[in-house]
């Protein structure tokens, strides 16, 4: 797997397919380069699926393939469990 931004496009995708900037802004901290070669690397490793439409300008979208939903399941479990057991953020 790639970085830890990659766990978090996992997560991301989990539930639906997104499209390049609701994907950058579902993932706090993440910048556009780095979202650009997490992607690049995930749909290398056969994780997430890339489906442009001949659109102009083209619309891309991403989601996860089999393998990635295969690996996503126990991310989001694992994500889910230390979620619960952090404590409340404060806010500022």
């Amino acid at each position: 797997m790639t970085s830890r931004w990659g766990i978090w496009v996992l997560i991301s995708l989990r539930s639906n397919d997104l499209r390049f900037y609701e994907l950058r802004d579902s993932i706090q901290g993440i910048s556009e380069k780095m979202l650009a070669q997490t992607l690049r690397a995930l749909v290398k490793d056969g994780l997430v699926r890339r489906e442009v439409e001949p659109t102009t300008p083209p619309q891309v979208t991403y989601g996860l393939t089999e393998f990635g939903q295969e690996i996503g399941e126990p991310l989001t479990d694992l994500f889910n469990r230390i979620t619960q057991r952090l404590p409340p953020r404060s806010p500022g």
